[in-house]
Parts: C-alpha cells; structure tokens; sequence
C-alpha cells in the first residue's frame, strides 16, 4: 500500500481557502474513485471534493471548521497500482501529524461517547465538536434540532452553537404562572429558543444573518455604491414562444430527456442581442472598460433556504436550444441541492432574473460586480391586444410580458440600454413557432 495526499484542489479565480464542515468517511473507510470524500464551504459556495483515486481512508489532516488552503494536503490515503506520493515536509512535520492522529482519537472519542448518551439520540448530523459543546452546556438534543444551521443543507456549526449558548444565557425570565400552564400541558418551557435569535422587546426577534445572506447583503450595498443604476422597460409579445413550447416539451424532453422551460429561450434571444450589442457585455476596472471576449451568462436562483445563487452558463452562444436546455436544467437541479462548486458561479459577463416564478410583472434588479447590466424576466400574462392583419387591425388575446433591464450608466447610455433590451424582444417576438426540438 502507498500514501497518496488529498490536495484541497483550486476552486477558482480568488479563492485561497475554505472551511472542512463535514467528513463524508471515517479513517479506515473505503473510498471509490470520483466519490465525495469532504465536505467544504468557501465565501462564494458549498460544495465537495472528490478523491481522484480509490483507497483507503489513513490519516484526516484538517479537522471539521478547521481551515485548508488550496494546494495543501486534507487527507492521506492509503492506495494500490500507483507511485508513492509521500507528504513533503512543507505540507505537514512529521510531529505535526502525530497531533493530528492525536486529535482525531479524542473526537472519534468524543463520538462514540456521545452516540452513547441517552441525551443525544437525534438522527440529524452534528459534528462531534457541536456535541461536545452541546454537552458541557447543557443544551439538549431537542434544543439542538430546532437549530437552524448556517452551514451546508441547514448544518449547525461552531460558530452557530456558540452564538445559541450565548443568546440563550440572556432568555427572557418567565412568571411561575406561565411555567404552570406550560408543564400542565407537558410541554418544554418556552426558556428554550427554536434557532439562534434574541428577543429585544417581548415581540420582536433579532435573527443573525447566515454566512450566504451576509455575502449577499455585502455585494448587494457594494453593486448600489459602485455603480448608478438605470433601469428600461420593453412589453413583449411570446405568444409563439408559449404556444410552441405548449405543443412541444412533452416530445422535447423524450428527445432529449430534459425539460424546456422559457429560460433557454430567453437566453439565447439575450446571447443574440449581445453579439449585436457587445458593449453590454463588459466591465469596468476604474477608468478601463474591458469587453469581454466569452458571453458567459449568469441564471439567478433561489434556494430552499430562502437566499439567492447566481451560477453561469460559460460560453452561452455556442449552445443550441437543446443545449442550453440541459445546462439551464443541471445548474438549476445543483442549486437547489447545494451541490453548485466555486467555478460555477464564477465568469459572468451578464445576468438574467426570472422575477416572474413569483408573478411579478416588472422590476428593478440590482447589477452584480463586475457585470454592468440585468435583465429581469417577468410574468407571462394573456392580456387583449391589437393585431395588425392583412385586412386591418382587430383585437386578440396574446401573452405578454415585461423586460425590465437595469444597467450601469458609467459604461451604458439610456441608447445602448434601451437599444439593446428592445433586440432581445424583437428575437422574443420573431421566435418561428415551427422551431424544430
């Protein structure tokens, strides 16, 4: 058997660091080649790292909420049919992974402990580190599952418990009468709160902002300062685009075995106009405009939890229909399941929204750095219009919807931002409903 390092692999431009929040393996489990082996968490997303090859899991060299560097070993593991890949001395000493066999003994014995303890029978994950504090506070596992975590998929971490036990120290003082009734009708004291947040004045609660709405919160102040924003408006009629997608994405999806939404649409028709406007498709750094040379074109998502993630389409021009379909899909399926990686939210030279999902008409997006516009898609409504035919105008019912772009007017005159919003309708507008799938 040979040792093979686990190297923290890059995680894209700017990112140097992240946090281990999770050992998906034990030390002494197997590992297949490609299978998630940890778990980690950077500024910019959640996500995994694979192993490249199959062994044995030997020693863990970065313990949970500790801090890897990219390029640094995290695991060694023990491997058949390759070349000896030795830890070099600028990676770990020789005593310092003694500590660390020294440290994963004490929470491989803080686990089984704690798996054995009567108080902790709960079947959410908690790092032994969070259980170990739990206990020496006297939080109780019913406390600990009504906990919203900040780490991936709602994960309570240290920092979590450690702002409960101190916001816990300060509960409100409750009268005897309400402690009566409560343990009449057997149920916990209301001392204990459901998830880390402060009373301040008998109604109101404070809650503390997770690691990714505090991100949001800092870009989103941060895009408002830096740039002045102007925001167009164009009404444009999808009716072709709405009946041909009705006719055809049961065939389509059995074609190509992805569902069609209106988004591919909306980004090719977006892909177009920049290639007939690529001034929208720049930067600014300082007093230098860069034009960038790829279309690389970020797809606004909400998740479960309630905050927002902006993975990218690289390259969104070279995609046919069926393409960008299946790249819309992938990245929409990996949001939703936190399973998104550092680079895939990176790149962007121009955003899309899609505020209609939640039946807004028009909006006023916010810009994201370094990009210099938005478009936000809004709400697909039937609405009475007047159609102009061969023997004069009547009324129709069409579906309608609004565009609402928002850009940056230190690169982006009310020309060019009007101009190019109203392409992307005139591409909407002429979508031949014989499109083949």
């Amino acid at each position: 058997m040979s040792d093979y390092k686990l190297i923290l692999p890059s995680m894209g431009e700017g990112v140097m660091e992240a946090t281990v929040t999770n050992w998906l393996k034990n030390i002494g489990d197997s590992i297949s080649e490609d299978e998630s082996v940890v778990e980690i968490a950077t500024d910019k997303v959640d996500s995994d790292v694979p192993s490249p090859v199959a062994g044995i899991l030997k020693e863990i060299l970065v313990p949970i909420d500790g801090i890897a560097k990219v390029g640094e070993a995290i695991a060694i593991l023990s491997v058949d049919g390759i070349a000896t890949n030795e830890i070099s001395a600028n990676i770990q000493p020789e005593e310092d992974l003694e500590a660390v066999k020294e440290i994963q003994k004490e929470i491989d014995t803080v686990k089984e402990s704690l798996s054995s303890d009567d108080n902790f029978k709960s079947e959410k994950f908690y790092s032994p580190l969070v259980r170990s504090i739990a206990k020496e506070e006297g939080i109780s596992d019913a406390e600990l599952d009504n906990l919203i975590g900040s780490g991936a998929m709602g994960r309570v971490t240290k920092e979590d418990i450690l702002k409960y036990k101190d916001n816990r120290s300060s509960k409100p003082v409750l009268t005897s009468e309400k402690i009566a009734v409560e343990q009449k009708q057997n149920i916990e004291p209301s001392t204990i709160v459901s998830k880390p947040t402060t009373i301040s004045s008998g109604e109101d609660e404070i809650i503390e902002m997770d690691r990714m709405r505090k991100l949001i919160a800092q870009n989103m102040v941060s895009a408002k300062q830096v740039a002045p924003h102007v925001t167009s408006f164009v009404e444009v009629d999808v009716t072709n685009i709405v009946l041909w997608r009705e006719k055809n994405k049961k065939d389509f999806e059995k074609k190509h075995g992805d569902k069609i939404t209106y988004m591919p649409i909306f980004i090719d028709a977006v892909t177009r106009a920049i290639q007939d406007f690529p001034m929208i498709n720049v930067s600014v750094d300082g007093d230098k405009i860069i034009k960038k040379k790829n279309i690389n074109i970020g797809m606004a998502a909400a998740l479960p939890s309630g905050n927002l993630i902006v993975p990218v389409i690289k390259n969104a021009d070279q995609f046919n229909l069926a393409g960008l379909a299946k790249q819309v899909n992938d990245l929409a399926v990996r949001s939703r399941n936190n399973k998104l990686k550092p680079t895939d939210i990176q790149g962007g030279t121009y955003t899309i929204t899609n505020i209609g999902t939640f039946g807004n008409v028009l909006g006023t997006p916010i810009i994201p750095q370094p990009q210099v516009a938005i478009l936000a898609v809004g709400a697909i409504v039937k609405k009475p219009a007047v159609i102009e035919t061969p023997t004069g105008d009547v009324i129709g019912i069409r579906h309608k919807m609004y565009l609402s772009h928002a850009y940056d007017h230190r690169v982006v005159d009310g020309a060019l931002g009007g101009m190019f919003v109203k392409r992307v309708a005139e591409y909407l507008e002429a979508f031949d409903i014989n499109t083949s799938i």
